[in-house]
């Protein structure tokens, strides 16, 4: 499964397509077991990291420079950074254990909390407040930081300038290692 491109018009409407899939991947890695675990975890993991590397970019500072309180974005940024900790713990167990199971169901408690508060605080109100136009400029900046972004989480970079920096070596490196384990997708491909 490829990062969704969406049909909606703006960055608002784009993102929540987003989280809306990234919950429909929850419960598919909940229903399945072995290699279709496996292959969803594998895209709920990928969507999870260009996602947040796209807030972190594109969205979170346009919603501090435009109308956020600061300490809002500031939560969300350590939510997204306890969602990579959890995200990578995850990595590391076998996909079928009670334990995999018991973490992905607090991560994905959390996402979904951090998703609707994200919805409420930030993206309602920068629709309310940017004009369509800059909201169509923000989904296509969105949607090309998506296909350059690392495709695993990296705890600790959830900042737009800690992306410039360790963002496109990361994204080179995941992106190798999902091709030598067959994992690569044509996300790169898709249309805009």
């Amino acid at each position: 499964m490829a990062t969704m491109i969406s049909n909606g018009l703006d960055v608002v409407a784009f993102l929540k397509e987003q989280h809306q899939q990234i919950k429909v991947l929850f419960r598919e890695v909940r229903l399945t077991t072995g290699d279709a675990r496996s292959e969803a975890f594998y895209a709920l993991r990928r969507l999870l990291a260009v996602h947040e590397t796209a807030e972190e970019d594109i969205v979170h500072p346009a919603a501090r420079k435009s109308l956020v309180a600061a300490e809002i974005v500031d939560i969300r940024l350590q939510e997204e950074k306890k969602a990579k900790v959890a995200l990578a713990a995850l990595e590391g167990l076998a996909i079928d254990s009670h334990e995999f199971e018991s973490r992905l169901s607090l991560l994905e408690a959390d996402v979904i909390a951090h998703a609707e508060a994200e919805e409420r605080q930030e993206f309602e109100p920068l629709g309310d407040s940017l004009d369509s136009e800059r909201l169509e400029r923000m989904r296509s900046a969105v949607i090309f930081a998506e296909r350059v972004a690392p495709t695993r989480p990296h705890p600790g970079v959830e900042s737009q300038a800690a992306n410039l920096l360790t963002g496109p070596f990361a994204a080179m490196l995941d992106r190798a290692r999902d091709v030598l384990t067959g994992k690569s997708s044509n996300v790169d491909q898709q249309p805009s």
